[in-house]
């Protein structure tokens, strides 16, 4: 009898554990570049995951338990984003990890996250011959091989403008990603037949452009790809105003979407997106919400922009992925959460993304059709010009 009474004590004892570690909230930690110079970026990912999860715990978290999100500021600093994340995995000991703003803190997330076989999933991630771990997931909407892919959606796009460039001038940051790609475009304008005017180099977090638009202004070029991040854009347009001078044609990698949109010398600039404000991207309930979300929380946040875009939606899309994988797998577990997204797709708000991966390719990264855009600056708005298939209802690139 005794011993029949300690079994159902400690049947009761555990069942009463369990319920309550079940009420314990997901613990997930990250870090995003909430001050330095990628901060204009960080914070809009920041609003953007904070509409994801409030919809997310209204609808019962994962797993049906509540979400706690442990975001730190990695001060857009790699370095500093090593020791944040050694810390979510060690002292704060986070169920899971996501990845931060920017390819040079991605990569030092994502040593952390093999040294402690976690998974992270990551939206920023420009220069995938990099990602040799086999846990990491980009949830960008980007291919494997970005800087032959982007430069040549760009130099597509401006070949439809009414006068298409035959020169170009490419100016760029040392920040990894879009360094990157600023060089693929040189090859890509070179196979094309444009003729390279100008190239010129700048150090990450650099505030003065006043040399170098004046050396831009002296090549003359037809056409200016900047791979320029954040506010680089801004700047630079700031000092060609100084000096009186306005590219005919100029395309910015992935600037602050807010202030450029409101500066009258970035008129007609070109720069990368998946998902904006307009038809055909705006096509389903689940874009509408999240751009109803954004919109209260951006104004709460006082952001320069309240609109959705690229920075917003790659946020959004990459805790879908999370989600998705913790519901497909049915599990918290790093693994197990791993092989599911090897093996299936999601669809997010911007689009569908799978990691089946090639032999030839780099792991993890999606290896089906790229779904970046251009967009262009068109009469204080951001329209999608290309592919056509994706424009805003009747918007061409506007050109010299």
């Amino acid at each position: 009898m005794r011993f029949i009474w300690r079994a159902a004590a400690l049947a009761a004892m555990t069942a009463l554990l369990w319920s309550a570690h079940a009420q314990q909230p997901v613990r997930i930690g990250s870090t995003l570049a909430l001050t330095g110079p990628l901060g204009s970026a960080g914070n809009i990912q920041k609003v953007s995951i904070e509409v994801y999860l409030d919809d997310l715990n209204s609808r019962g978290g994962l797993l049906g338990r509540k979400v706690e999100w442990l975001l730190k500021d990695d001060q857009s600093r790699p370095d500093l984003a090593r020791t944040l994340y050694e810390q979510l995995a060690t002292v704060d000991k986070v169920d899971l990890l996501m990845g931060p703003y920017g390819t040079a803190s991605i990569l030092s997330a994502m040593g952390v996250a093999q040294r402690y076989g976690k998974i992270l999933i990551h939206n920023s991630f420009g220069t995938p011959r990099l990602a040799k771990y086999d846990m990491q997931f980009s949830a960008s909407g980007g291919a494997g091989d970005p800087e032959n892919v982007w430069p040549n959606l760009v130099f597509d796009a401006v070949a439809t403008a009414p006068k298409p460039p035959k020169t170009v001038a490419i100016v760029t940051t040392k920040f990894p990603s879009a360094h990157f790609i600023a060089l693929g475009a040189r090859e890509v304008a070179k196979k094309r037949g444009l003729t390279e005017v100008l190239f010129l180099e700048y150090e990450f977090g650099n505030r003065d452009f006043g040399a170098i638009a004046a050396r831009v202004k002296d090549a003359k070029p037809d056409f200016v790809f900047a791979g320029a991040l954040g506010l680089d854009g801004v700047l630079l347009l700031d000092a060609m105003k100084k000096i009186d001078y306005q590219p005919p044609m100029h395309f910015y990698t992935f600037p602050a979407p807010g202030p450029m949109l409101k500066l009258p010398e970035a008129k007609n600039a070109l720069a990368l997106t998946t998902f904006e404000e307009h038809p055909p991207h705006t096509g389903n309930p689940q874009a509408t919400q999240f751009i109803q979300g954004f919109r209260e929380r951006a104004a709460k946040a006082s952001l320069p922009s309240t609109s959705v875009d690229l920075l917003s939606t790659i946020a959004y899309a990459s805790w879908q992925v999370l989600e998705a994988a913790v519901s497909g797998a049915r599990s918290l577990d790093d693994k197990a959460l791993a092989q599911w997204l090897r093996q299936n797709q999601v669809d997010t708000v911007m689009g569908r993304l799978s990691w089946q991966g090639t032999p030839e390719g780099p792991p993890n990264f999606v290896m089906g059709k790229d779904i970046y855009k251009v967009k262009q600056l068109q009469d204080g708005k951001w329209l999608v010009v290309w592919p056509q298939e994706f424009a805003a209802p009747g918007a061409k690139l506007i050109g010299p």
